[in-house]
């Protein structure tokens, strides 16, 4: 094989690059909010900013890292994804966002189970949407009266 086709083969990984970028960008976010974030000084430099600033100095040196194996083309092939199950996923996660104040926690949160449930090619909407209510309820039934918690409740909990 010549150095010709030695540097075509090993060319940059966009996807990857782009995902470093944006662990880059989600670091400088968090920094900045946590920088403009206003605070009393305590008696101890571990404060509640401290924790905020070193998740951002991670994904900072993460967005580096990809970046740097992406230049290489050290990440191995990735397989062609299905969109089917992605849109399952996502779809769930959209109907979750805009059910969660209306409906209530366990059944908006149902929902996403049972689109994610859907997604993985297991079991029949019919069966997942309740068994995903069911579960859910159970969750928000811990964390709301057990935890104290305020979690949205929707008509379904308001009966408990």
């Amino acid at each position: 094989m010549s150095g010709t086709e030695q540097i075509d083969k090993q060319r940059p990984d966009r996807a990857a690059l782009v995902i470093a970028a944006l662990l880059v960008l989600a670091a400088a976010a968090i920094a900045i909010g946590t920088a403009r974030t206003g605070g009393v000084a305590g008696y101890s430099p571990v404060g509640p900013k401290t924790f905020p600033y070193i998740i951002s100095g991670g994904l900072f040196g993460l967005g580096i890292l990809t970046a740097i194996e992406a230049w290489r083309g050290g990440f191995p092939a990735r397989e062609p994804q299905a969109l089917g199950p992605m849109a399952w996923i996502v779809g769930g996660l959209i109907v979750q966002m805009l059910t969660m104040k209306t409906a209530g926690f366990s059944i908006a949160t149902g929902l996403l189970f049972a689109a994610t449930a859907k997604g993985f090619g297991k079991g029949p909407l019919w069966k997942t949407v309740p068994i995903g209510i069911v579960f859910s309820f159970v969750i928000w039934f811990i964390f709301a009266k057990g935890l104290q918690l305020s979690l949205p409740a929707g008509p379904f909990e308001q009966l408990f």
